[in-house]
């Protein structure tokens, strides 16, 4: 119960971002080492949540796209290039 709570304070800071207007925030690149990084462990990296028990909470309740695609696999791989989006905050793998 208190998780899904913590996951609503952040959606709404996350939708507020960019001033309530509802604009995506600009795209940022999140360098990465190595070839490739897991979606749970990328969305710590690129502060698009603040713990990764929350990642994983948005993950499985569909809130996060890679490439503009909802995707529930945390350990999902991505590779440089690969978008990720988390309400209208944009990382891109780099």
């Amino acid at each position: 119960m208190c998780q899904g709570r913590k996951v609503q304070r952040s959606a709404r800071s996350f939708s507020g971002g960019a001033g309530g207007s509802g604009k995506m925030d600009a795209m940022r690149d999140v360098e990465i080492d190595g070839d490739m990084i897991r979606l749970g462990q990328f969305l710590k990296l690129a502060d698009l949540t603040d713990t990764g028990g929350e990642g994983k909470i948005l993950i499985a309740s569909g809130d996060v796209t890679v490439n503009g695609e909802v995707d529930t696999r945390r350990g999902r791989q991505l590779h440089r290039g690969d978008v990720v989006r988390v309400f209208q905050n944009e990382a891109r793998v780099a």
